[in-house]
This record gives C-alpha cells, sequence and structure tokens, in this order.
C-alpha cells in the first residue's frame, strides 16, 4: 500500500486525459516483428530516393488496429510529426519507419514488447481513497503524475480504490498501416 501511496500522492487528477498514444519512452531501437507489404514510389530519372534514417524528422499518416480488426488510432487528416530515434515514439513504430522513402506505404505488425508492454498484473494497485479526487468510480481514468498517461480506476470498494497502471494496449500485438509524408534532415 505505501508504494501505491507514493505513487500516487504526487496527485492522480480526473482525466480529460487526451494526448498521443503513440508516445513512448521507448528508445526505437528494435526492429518492428513483421512487415506484411510495402508499396515504394516510382524512382524520378536522376533523383535520388532519400530513405527515413535515425535523427530524421518524419511526418506520416497511419491506421492502427489489434489483431481482432478493432481500429484504435488513426491519423489521415493531418500528419504524425516526429523525429526517429528521439524516443518520442513506441519502439516497433520508430524502427518501422526507417528505411521508408517518400510516398511509401507499408504494413507493419508490432509484437507487445516493442509496443506497450507485455500486461503485468503487478500493475494493479490499492490506493486509499484519499489518493485520488473526490468522487471517483469504477472505469474512471486518471492521469498518472509522472507520466500523464491515463490510468483505469477498476473499483472502488469503501475506503480502496483499485488503479490499473498498465497502458491500455498493453499485452497486445499491433498493426499499423503507414504511408510516409515526408522526411527532413
Amino acid at each position: 500500500m505505501k508504494r501505491a501511496a507514493l505513487v500516487l500522492a504526487l496527485v492522480l487528477v480526473a482525466a480529460a486525459c487526451g494526448g498521443d498514444d503513440t508516445v513512448s519512452g521507448n528508445d526505437g531501437s528494435s526492429d518492428p516483428t513483421t512487415t506484411t507489404s510495402s508499396s515504394t514510389p516510382a524512382n524520378e530519372p536522376g533523383s535520388e530516393v532519400i530513405v527515413a534514417q535515425e535523427g530524421d524528422t518524419v511526418a506520416v499518416h497511419y491506421v492502427g488496429t489489434l489483431d481482432d480488426g478493432t481500429e484504435f488510432d488513426s491519423l489521415l487528416d493531418d500528419t504524425l510529426d516526429f523525429q526517429i530515434g528521439g524516443g518520442r515514439m513506441i519502439a516497433g513504430f520508430d524502427a518501422g519507419v526507417r528505411g521508408m522513402a517518400e510516398g511509401e506505404s507499408k504494413t507493419i505488425r508490432i509484437e507487445a514488447a516493442e509496443a506497450y508492454g507485455e500486461y503485468n498484473p503487478d500493475l494493479i494497485i490499492e490506493v486509499d481513497i484519499s489518493q485520488v479526487p473526490e468522487g471517483v468510480q469504477a472505469g474512471d481514468l486518471l492521469a498518472d503524475p509522472t507520466t500523464g498517461a491515463p490510468v483505469l480506476v477498476v473499483s472502488v470498494e469503501g475506503e480502496v480504490v483499485t488503479i490499473d497502471l498498465n497502458h491500455e494496449l498493453a499485452g497486445q500485438a499491433l498493426t499499423f498501416e503507414i504511408e510516409m509524408v515526408s522526411i527532413t534532415r
């Protein structure tokens, strides 16, 4: 209970936790598990094809789905811009865009370990009700004070609140259809 109180003592706030669910502290050093398809743009005569590499800033469109086909995220009307190797993206996504050229489309499957990690039952904790916002109920999302990531309130029983600190996509393989829009060196 002390560890849980310590984790939440920094103040969990009720979430209107928007945010970029593709964000992660992973270093992007591993390759995605499977590349299922790829389409490379035609080379213009006399032009060098630039491929994305470590340190480049890229802009991509993507659709993310789970193994059962459920779409969990997409960005088609705008772009997701990030620096490859900058530590902002989940490892498998970061690795999956390396080597892509502008205009190229690719589908990758990322195992849980290279996405949001395996589901960890040790990350289900109990805290005193005084450690959470008043009126909290099962199913509410709170913000982890350290990372800002949403955490799920599993139950409220008397003075004990059970919270799941796992990412909502922990333990799941993710498939992304990615289109490389631009690469900036």
